[in-house]
């Protein structure tokens, strides 16, 4: 742990003030650090700033302008194309690239493609900028209680200088490889995430069926070879059919969508996941588009016409 994170104060952009974004920027305000917000929805930077008056905040109405004095740049957006117009512009919007400080570092925690996190890293390297794929796992709680998986793709010395600011809302952050390998973690996290929702899914619905008391069970089988992150925290979520849990079946779709596309190119084979996603494809069509992803249970209980 570097001891230097409490005590040098940096400025600070953080762009995509989305339900992450706001409170990532908002562990870094509390650091000290001082913070300028952009989001492509001005009102919600104003509303941020205003949430975070007692701390050196600002905004800024474009990319370009909220990085100009950063040392280190941070971003949190929807996907591929929100990346590249935030960072490289187009003809609405001057990106953050344009402006930047020569040797400021760019940690972008959207889940990408690897594919464009390599190519940001190219043009970052030639505009003498540094750019980190960084996507995150733990959601929304993992967001609020700064205690984010931050998984990372980069430059070591520029890792090295941003892992002590990442640490502000983060309990892990790692260096995975070169540019691109935080993306391909995000990947393998998601993969697994979707398998185990599906086991827990599934037996959670044979375990009502049987007539057992499945919040007894649950507690059991967490004590052995069964017990996962998804067991502990959303097992019991599943029992009461609360699907309102931060992480959306719409973007874990998007996010299955860059595996497909990385496992044609690498020529990886996924049976479970392909099938999973559509499962989560139903689900959308049934309207559970914002549920979370530990709904998969909500199909089992029509063929089981489980309560």
């Amino acid at each position: 742990m570097n001891t230097h994170s409490h005590t040098d104060k940096h400025t600070i952009a953080f762009l995509g003030l989305g339900v992450m974004g706001a409170l990532m920027a908002g562990h870094l305000a509390r650091a000290g650090h001082r913070v300028v917000v952009y989001n492509r929805t001005i009102e919600k930077a104003i509303a941020w700033c205003d949430a975070h008056a007692t701390f050196d905040v600002s905004h800024a109405d474009t990319p370009a302008q909220a990085v100009v004095d950063a040392d280190f740049v941070m971003s949190c957006l929807g996907n591929d194309d929100d990346v590249a117009q935030v960072l490289l512009g187009d003809e609405h919007v001057d990106g953050a690239f344009s402006s930047a400080r020569t040797g400021a570092i760019f940690c972008d925690h959207t889940t990408a493609s690897a594919t464009l996190a390599r190519e940001l890293y190219v043009i970052a390297e030639a505009k003498q900028l540094h750019f980190i794929d960084a996507p995150v796992s733990g959601g929304q709680a993992g967001a609020i209680n700064g205690q984010l998986t931050v998984m990372c793709g980069g430059n070591p010395s520029a890792f090295e200088q941003a892992q002590p600011i990442m640490s502000a809302y983060a309990q892990a952050v790692t260096l995975m490889g070169a540019s691109g390998c935080g993306q391909l973690t995000k990947m393998v996290n998601q993969i697994c995430i979707a398998g185990l929702l599906q086991g827990l899914s599934e037996a959670i619905a044979f375990g009502q069926k049987s007539g057992l008391d499945m919040e007894k069970a649950l507690q059991v089988i967490g004590k052995g070879a069964a017990q996962s992150w998804q067991l502990d925290h959303r097992g019991s979520t599943m029992l009461q059919n609360k699907f309102d849990f931060g992480f959306s079946v719409d973007w874990m779709r998007k996010d299955l969508g860059l595996v497909f596309d990385e496992a044609e190119k690498i020529g990886a084979h996924l049976p479970i996941t392909t099938t999973i996603d559509g499962f989560y494809k139903h689900i959308q069509q049934q309207g559970g588009q914002r549920w979370d992803t530990s709904s998969l249970i909500t199909l089992l209980h029509q063929k089981n016409d489980c309560p």
